[in-house]
């Protein structure tokens, strides 16, 4: 992909300026033309990993995902080609939208796409196009998606189809239900879960509050804007810390294989004036997030990007994953719909929040806790409130971070008790001032086994502590920690309960036994040992303490719910 030169002036980290991001649709662009049908209503793409939808629906994918890049891009002549496959795609040749079907999801791109670009698109065709073409997205209208951020597909398509005056009251209806629907997973401080239970991820960003904003700002509707506005606004402090300082975004969670549309969000906030972020960080995390891609083969020889992360790598794809899905990236290129003199491209970058300081977060929503350095950029995060057994183990870990992943050889962060691995069923125990703790319950070592389990950080250095409970004594063990992907140092360090290295071990006593280690991921070349930085002591079977460089001693026990030692259920009290 050729790009403009860097610009160290306007841009002193990443280099990149708008020209940059224009530079970058006009290739993706190109590049997927050739494989247009010659209707072009379907791109079909080539690959090995068609998705379960079929190769109809993965050739409609194509045309939505770019279609939705070509409306930031609002360049005419290509809006042009797209406008012809419409005609064509909506007279039969698109599968029709039926209950929990992908062509609901493309829908939504397309009426997205068609709702930013209506004076050069949409007002330019033939009625009998816009007829049909308006025909099929209805079908969106009364579609049953899957009870997850697919509930704002049709809300989506409504608020299109509402805008243009086809079946109004049926659109209306679908955006009210849509969006009511998404209420029951608002669990506060901008966060949502991404359908039943506690999936966090990035379709936070990407879906949860992109769809609701734009939805509202499009449509002019100041009250629903103040209420998704300010709920982005609160998300945004927290996503901010998830980007590392080499610009990588934080490898959690599933569909990653969309890398860069997880800068969504922050051109969101700068489009609504929705945001904490000056317009330089917004530009610097969005702009170090595509270079990040860019720079590790997430484009292939052909200007195709590749299902993968840096370059192809099927290990985190999912069923629904076809030779077009990387093009939801194309959300990521929104901030172009802000025009060239908005402050976020004419600003000077700033340092995100990974560059500036050193910072522990505790993030209620999710019961998460992100540790960042700014001496190596390593932004790592403790997972004590988010699972989805689908989709393990990019949620089930105990810990995530920028530049690392969660199928190293031994598997990273986990606990295995009685030879089993699963984590489910967690519980969040609570996060606070560098500490956050969750119970779950251990599947396969004898059905009422539970682990309570704590982390407490500073620095890059990290306290963890498991408390297995229900196991029968003499139950084996295992913890590991980070095993790093690229140049990073990792440690784990046996305190209480445990011995090895790498991966520690240890036995169950008779009753609830507690198992206690430090570990360290650091992109630093030569740290401070460990023991300089924390010191920790068991004190009795169920309280530990903490001190920090020979700072003050923070007193964390473990409690049984039903005051007995015994009990199953325990919690964590800091004191």
């Amino acid at each position: 992909m050729h790009l403009p030169q860097p610009d160290r002036t306007l841009s002193p980290r990443t280099g990149c300026t708008r020209a940059h991001w224009e530079a970058a649709a006009d290739a993706l662009l190109a590049a997927v033309e050739p494989y247009a049908t010659g209707d072009r209503a379907l791109y079909h793409l080539p690959g090995d990993h068609e998705s379960w939808s079929g190769r109809l629906s993965d050739g409609l994918e194509g045309y939505a995902r770019t279609l939705l890049l070509a409306a930031f891009r609002r360049d005419e002549n290509t809006l042009g080609r797209y406008a012809d496959g419409l005609a064509a795609g909506a007279s039969g040749v698109w599968p029709r939208i039926e209950d929990r079907s992908q062509p609901l999801v493309e829908a939504a791109s397309i009426a997205l796409a068609l709702r930013l670009t209506r004076p050069l698109l949409w007002d330019r065709l033939d009625e009998p196009v816009r007829e049909r073409a308006a025909a099929w997205l209805a079908d969106a209208l009364t579609a049953e998606p899957w009870p997850c951020n697919w509930e704002l597909f049709p809300v989506t398509v409504g608020g299109f189809l509402q805008e243009i005056g086809y079946e109004a009251d049926a659109s209306r209806k679908a955006v009210e239900r849509g969006l009511e629907r998404i209420e029951q997973w608002y669990v506060g401080d901008g966060w949502y879960s991404d359908g039943p239970g506690r999936a966090f991820d990035y379709y936070n960003g990407w879906a949860m509050h992109l769809y609701p904003v734009l939805h509202a700002w499009l449509a002019g509707d100041a009250a629903l804007l103040d209420l998704y506005g300010a709920r982005l606004e609160r998300h945004l402090a927290d996503y901010a810390r998830l980007f590392g300082g080499d610009g990588a975004p934080m490898l959690q969670g599933r569909s990653l294989t969309y890398r860069f549309a997880t800068t969504a969000p922050l051109w969101l906030g700068a489009l609504t004036g929705r945001t904490p972020l000056a317009p330089g960080e917004t530009r610097r995390l969005a702009s170090g997030a595509l270079k990040y891609f860019l720079d590790r083969e997430a484009v292939d020889e052909h200007g195709l990007l590749t299902l993968g992360w840096h370059g192809p790598d099927e290990t985190l794809l999912q069923g629904y994953s076809g030779p077009a899905s990387p093009y939801w990236a194309s959300k990521g290129f929104l901030g172009l719909l802000l025009p060239a003199d908005h402050a976020v491209w004419t600003a000077a970058e700033e340092p995100g929040p990974a560059e500036r300081t050193d910072a522990v977060t505790p993030i209620s929503g999710p019961n998460w806790l992100l540790q960042s350095t700014s001496s190596d950029g390593v932004v790592r995060l403790h997972n004590h409130g988010s699972e989805d057994v689908r989709y393990d183990p990019y949620y089930t870990r105990f810990a995530y971070s920028t530049v690392t992943r969660p199928l190293g050889s031994p598997p990273d962060n986990v606990v295995t008790v009685g030879g089993d691995a699963d984590r489910t069923g967690i519980v969040p125990l609570g996060v606070g001032e560098g500490w956050a703790a969750s119970r779950y319950t251990a599947g396969g070592a004898g059905g009422g086994t539970e682990v309570t389990s704590l982390v407490v950080a500073e620095g890059a250095a990290e306290v963890r502590a498991h408390l297995v409970t229900g196991a029968a004594p003499g139950t084996d063990v295992r913890i590991t920690g980070w095993v790093p992907w690229q140049d990073e140092h990792a440690e784990l360090v046996p305190v209480h309960g445990l011995s090895g290295d790498l991966a520690l071990s240890g036995t169950t006593g008779d009753g609830p036994t507690l198992f206690v280690a430090l570990a360290r991921l650091t992109g630093e070349p030569d740290p401070l040992p460990l023991g300089e930085l924390v010191s920790v002591e068991v004190r009795g079977p169920y309280e530990l303490g903490v001190s920090w460089a020979g700072g003050p001693v923070r007193h964390f026990r473990f409690t049984a719910s039903d005051g007995r030692s015994a009990g199953s259920s325990w919690s964590v009290t800091p004191r």
